[in-house]
């Protein structure tokens, strides 16, 4: 008897296909409205916290299940109507039915439910918004396949390999729109193909467009499986003829069979290898792999931010772990003695030193390496920082930096974070190590219409 029990407690009170009457109750990470009957969860596409929905069950597992909106019974006033319904489908923009104003809120929920999660006492500030919240990413990575024979671009169905057309992105700035469209018409126009994942064949894997916010210049890179491009002389003068601020054509190749979109070979095909643009007074140049943030508007207040945070002197010796191309590092280079940044990879310090060179920025000194290992080798050296900035990748930082940091000792360590779920275990680590917060951590919307958010806060050592 015991036996039969337990096996009626793991069974779903639901099944595929069923049609049921729900409340969603919250939201989940990804943007997926949350419903439970008796008890079991399930997770809803187009679902929005407040409402009564009639869902359609589309899967079924062992502890939670999937469903999407049929019909909405009663309507959250937070609903906003979509006219185009690809934003949710493709997961391009899973917040876009959710108005503006209860995206800031509920990026500000996130992350005071997970420093409450982690017992910190955190004072968490209103979310800082954009005052349009679309069409602002100056970056595109656009898969390409073969659809009905011919070559078509696009965003993947969630969750799954499914292509689904689409000549707009909704997040995109209208001139990467614009770069990525033209491409795909010149490329179904010449007849080549798409990469085929499954034989492992085909040219053109991903369409890249890039474009500088304050410059408009324009960069498009096309990511092949094959080192030979048929008809790359006409797609240069056809990309010329059509994209005035067009200034770099680049063929990158990637032959591996990978999720990576990105190969180690950049070929180019025309024009300049890197394309410019200007963030707080600064030129940056950016080649096809460099790391530079998509929404150039809100990274300005984001490193506003730090750097009011940090309380720089012009005595202070600043470190940028994490530094990238050097945005950071030359964004308070003019404000401080001295500036060293580290990032382990070589050609985001590359771009770094020209960057600084560019901007005739002397007092900047930067090594290819392991942010801990360089650490202690600094210390070992006898460098004592004043400040540190963190900006790491969503994995956050290793225990090592960490310690790191404790037996360095600055007086202040300002972190610049774009997952607030790692930023708060960290907190944690840097209270142990005799850091306490120095105030607000104040969210920012570096990425609109999606589940992410960027915070910045500060770190004192006691």
């Amino acid at each position: 008897m015991a036996k039969a029990n337990r096996v009626f407690k793991q069974e779903a009170p639901v099944k595929k296909n069923d049609v049921i009457t729900a409340d969603v109750i919250d939201l989940t990470y990804q943007g997926l409205g949350v419903a439970k009957i008796d008890g079991f969860p399930l997770f809803v596409t187009d679902g929005l916290p407040g409402e009564k929905v009639e869902i359609l069950v589309t899967k079924v597992l062992k502890n939670y299940g999937f469903a999407r909106v049929e019909k909405i019974v009663e309507e959250s006033p937070d609903r906003v109507a979509l006219t185009d319904q690809l934003a949710l489908t493709t997961g391009i923009a899973p917040l876009a039915n959710l108005a503006y104003p209860a995206q800031l809120a509920w990026k500000k929920s996130q992350i005071q439910q997970l420093f409450k999660k982690a017992q910190l006492t955190a004072n968490v500030a209103d979310t800082i918004g954009m005052d349009d919240p679309t069409h602002y990413r100056n970056k595109a990575q656009v898969p390409a396949r073969m659809i009905k024979g011919k070559l078509e671009t696009g965003f993947f169905r969630r969750g799954s390999h499914k292509l689904i057309p689409t000549d707009s992105f909704y997040i995109q700035d209208p001139a990467v729109d614009e770069a990525v469209r033209v491409t795909r018409d010149i490329l179904q126009e010449l007849g080549l193909s798409a990469y085929d994942e499954e034989s492992d064949r085909g040219v053109i894997r991903h369409v890249m467009a890039r474009v500088g916010k304050a410059t408009g210049e324009l960069m498009v890179v096309l990511v092949t499986k094959t080192k030979k491009l048929p008809e790359a002389d006409v797609i240069v003068e056809k990309l010329q003829a059509q994209l005035p601020n067009l200034k770099s054509v680049v063929q990158n190749v990637n032959k591996n069979q990978t999720n990576v979109i990105m190969g180690p070979i950049n070929t180019i095909l025309w024009g300049a290898d890197a394309i410019e643009d200007v963030l707080l007074g600064k030129k940056y140049l950016i080649g096809p792999n460099s790391f530079y943030q998509v929404n150039p508007v809100t990274t300005a207040k984001l490193y506003e931010l730090a750097k009011e945070k940090a309380q720089l002197q012009p005595t202070d010796v600043v470190i940028d772990a994490y530094c990238g191309i050097g945005t950071i590092a030359l964004t308070v280079a003019e404000d401080v003695a001295d500036v060293y940044g580290v990032e382990v990879v070589e050609e985001a310090i590359n771009d770094a030193e020209e960057n600084a060179q560019i901007n005739h920025v002397n007092n900047t000194h930067f090594v290819t390496a392991d942010a801990p290992t360089q650490m202690r080798d600094w210390m070992a050296d006898g460098l004592k920082p004043d400040v540190v900035f963190v900006d790491p990748p969503r994995k956050g930082l290793t225990p090592d930096f960490i310690e790191a940091v404790g037996e360095m000792g600055p007086k202040r360590l300002v972190y610049v974070s774009c997952n607030p779920a790692t930023m708060a275990r960290d907190a944690q680590a840097l209270l142990e190590q005799g850091y306490a917060f120095d105030g607000d951590i104040q969210p920012v919307d570096q990425f609109p219409q999606t589940t992410h958010v960027e915070a910045v806060a500060a770190f004192v050592k006691q």
